[in-house]
């Protein structure tokens, strides 16, 4: 009789694969047998039913045959499906990677009670080394201009004396003996479900696939070692409190000449009493006078590439702003500066003679 593989998985026909897997993981923590409630039986039938229904192919066959699904795999009409009826032993058991198994279970310890599981290809796999972030001040102007600043660091770099490749020089790197230089290496596992032939890394050489006659003594065969490191560091103009640039590589390298991490430089702007940035403008303020400001008059303003002269109407207010364009900051995600909008504070006189009263009195008449 054929075995309703939806029913068994609890999932309707239209069930995406996300969803397929996310209730297989589900009800196979809840049925295995080394957990209270567990089910033997109940859990080779979970496991019978993901394989069909978690394969696009197959599940597509065994939609097509529906209830004559038995009829049809003996016709050869369902191919791929022989292994999954007998956990017997390993003729007719799996063949897995424990890469991909440990994908759907979190960790193939914690089902099947034994070690491997998805870390092995991470084991393998050489890890790309660890970025790096420092914070680096730079002056008002150096934000507006850009500029190139050199940085001394202490990080892990490439062993320079075996070139990251772990052996010493002059001596010799062979392949691995085990694995015959895949890194990976094929073992039986005695299951709840039978036989398993699993795929593991390599222990003798861990995942490398080569043997070393001697390790480089520098850097104890790792290929990396700490030193100091000296950086220059391009400031593009425009560039804000806390922005960061990242600079590719340039982070702590890889062991066994892994990729390279990168470096992460946050900016901090050191202030200026001078000068208030609001976005790609500036604002500064400056005093006048009372006569200056009833006359008019010419005065030098300070901006961040020197000095500009600027003309005071006559009948100035204070508060009133005026607008230097061009003056402020470059932008940093285009072309152009903005302006430096200029506040003008009139001051007023605080100890005036007998006859300046007199001449603000007749003034005011």
């Amino acid at each position: 009789m054929s075995k309703d593989y939806y029913n068994i998985l609890g999932v309707n026909k239209a069930a995406t694969q996300a969803e397929i897997k996310k209730e297989f993981r589900k009800k196979a923590h809840q049925y295995h047998p080394d957990k209270a409630g567990g089910d033997e039986a109940k859990f080779k039938e979970l496991n019978e039913a993901y394989q069909v229904l978690g394969d696009e192919k197959k599940r597509s066959q065994y939609d097509q045959f529906g209830s004559t699904f038995e009829q049809a795999k003996g016709q050869g009409g369902f191919s791929g499906f022989n292994g999954f009826r007998d956990f017997s032993g390993f003729t007719n058991g799996f063949n897995i990677d424990m890469d991909d198994i440990g994908d759907i279970f979190g960790g193939i310890g914690d089902i099947f009670g034994f070690g491997g599981g998805r870390s092995g290809r991470q084991r393998g796999r050489r890890a790309r080394g660890q970025d790096i972030q420092v914070e680096l001040a730079i002056d008002f102007q150096e934000a507006v201009f850009g500029a190139d600043k050199e940085v001394t660091l202490r990080q892990q770099v490439r062993c320079d004396k075996c070139r990251g490749n772990c052996a010493e020089p002059g001596s010799k790197i062979e392949t691995c003996q085990v694995c015959g230089g895949s890194g990976r290496v094929n073992k039986i596992q005695r299951t709840i479900l039978g036989n398993m032939q699993v795929q593991m890394t390599c222990e003798a050489c861990g995942g490398e696939g080569k043997s070393y006659t001697k390790k480089c003594t520098k850097c104890s065969g790792t290929g990396v070692c700490q030193e100091a490191v000296n950086l220059r560091i391009k400031i593009p103009a425009g560039i804000d409190q806390g922005e960061t640039i990242r600079l590719t590589g340039q982070g702590e390298a890889g062991v066994k000449g892994a990729t390279a991490g990168d470096l992460y430089v946050r900016i901090r702007v050191n202030p200026d009493r001078r000068f208030k940035r609001v976005g790609v403008d500036i604002k500064s303020q400056v005093e006048i006078n009372f006569t200056q400001a009833a006359l008019g008059d010419k005065i030098d303003i300070a901006t961040v590439a020197g000095s500009v002269n600027l003309k005071i109407p006559a009948g100035t207010q204070s508060g009133t702003i005026f607008k230097l364009r061009g003056k402020g900051v470059t932008r940093l995600q285009g072309s152009g500066r903005g302006d430096q909008l200029v506040e003008i504070l009139v001051k007023t006189p605080t100890r005036l003679t007998r006859k300046q009263k007199e001449a603000l009195r007749q003034l005011n008449s």
